[in-house]
């Protein structure tokens, strides 16, 4: 595996200020990715200089060079050092305008909201904002707007607002329905949710499947019981790195050891559910990536949710393996996860994941339904 390069035309963020469209473009052509892949990946490492005092926001933007799909980012606004910087509804590096921002709104710890052209929903039912866990996540950073929901009306209650939310006013459009909390920090808690949230779903005119980013869910009677009552169901392990795991992660992470992670994959795939986890590129050096997303490439049945590391505070930044504050180093991780994903066949879907390494193409392919 080689390491970041140390060319001046991919800057570190001591230089980040001075990076420019050409430097960009270089760099696109260096790894085979398309000029617009990179420029977004930036403005995820980088994020964006801007009037507006907020640390983090959904920002829906289209790119000049490929105005016909939208795309929705979450990034932190008030990074000065930053080369991207927003006035008005115009994105520019260095002053050469790159996209035109559609909508923002405050990335708050809301109780959901809808992605994928509202066919899909993500919910935060159990108090998102209270998980204070893990070092590198930034959801303390945010406003709290998610009361925890105990009972079966809380979930009605949850999903009827939902509802009128829905750009449709049509849950019945949904396909997916992604349960993102980090507060379930037992097994049984996690599965007496599913199992209210299932019915609840289907008070609603919902059949949509079931998504859980968690990592309590480990024993074969829990997936048993997801198998019977649940599904359709997607388990997507919360992995995130590697490496430095007791040190970073709160304990309900950090226990399950990465040499665990592919048994208890297999696990579930054999108790009939769908797979995949989530991995936060810039916390593991480049060899310890492409060493453990080869060891699981073969138990994921659907792609893995790859997201790009943001450093919101200077304790934050100390997380990042040297080099992965340089753009150079998401690039190379880009191709080392190509590579290892290779024989599965699988494919990145845009709408899930707001700091992807893939935007327009993947392995020199484009990707279809790429709109977030």
């Amino acid at each position: 595996m080689t390491h970041p390069s140390k060319s001046p035309l991919i800057p570190s963020d001591g230089a980040v200020g001075t990076a420019r469209l050409l430097h960009l473009e270089r760099a696109a052509l260096t790894h085979g990715a398309p000029v617009e892949d990179v420029l977004l990946i930036a403005v995820n490492l980088y994020g964006i200089t801007s009037d507006q005092d907020r640390n983090r926001a959904r920002v829906n933007l289209r790119l000049v060079r490929r105005p016909d799909v939208p795309w929705q980012i979450i990034v932190p606004l008030n990074r000065p050092a930053s080369p991207f910087r927003l006035q008005g509804d115009e994105l520019s590096l260095n002053g050469e305008v790159v996209a035109h921002v559609e909508r923002i709104d405050a990335d708050e710890a809301v109780g959901g909201y809808f992605r994928n052209s509202g066919r899909a929903a993500t919910l935060n039912p159990n108090a998102r904002s209270r998980c204070v866990g893990c070092g590198w996540c930034p959801n303390t950073l945010e406003a709290a707007a998610d009361p925890k929901m105990q009972e079966e009306q809380g979930l009605d209650a949850l999903l009827r607002a939902l509802g009128e939310q829905h750009p449709r006013r049509n849950l019945a459009e949904l396909t997916e329905v992604t349960v993102s909390t980090g507060c379930f920090e037992r097994e049984e808690a996690a599965v007496a949710h599913l199992t209210a949230l299932r019915p609840a779903l289907e008070r609603a005119g919902v059949t949509a499947r079931i998504g859980f980013l968690t990592s309590v869910l480990r024993s074969d009677e829990a997936f048993a019981t997801i198998a019977s009552q649940v599904s359709p169901f997607v388990l997507r392990l919360t992995v995130e790195h590697f490496t430095r795991r007791a040190a970073l992660m709160k304990e309900t992470k950090a226990n399950l050891l990465p040499d665990q992670m592919s048994d208890l994959l297999a696990r579930a795939r054999a108790a009939g559910l769908e797979t995949s986890y989530t991995y936060i590129a810039g916390i593991d050096p480049l060899e310890d990536l492409a060493r453990g997303v080869n060891a699981l490439a073969d138990r994921a049945s659907e792609f893995p949710n790859f997201q790009v590391f943001q450093a919101h505070t200077p304790v934050m930044q100390a997380m990042r393996t040297p080099g992965a504050e340089r753009l150079d180093y998401y690039l190379q991780a880009r191709t080392a996860i190509e590579r290892a994903m290779a024989p599965t066949g699988l494919r990145p879907v845009g709408w899930e994941c707001y700091r992807p390494l893939w935007y327009f193409t993947y392995a020199g392919e484009d990707l279809v339904g790429g709109p977030c």
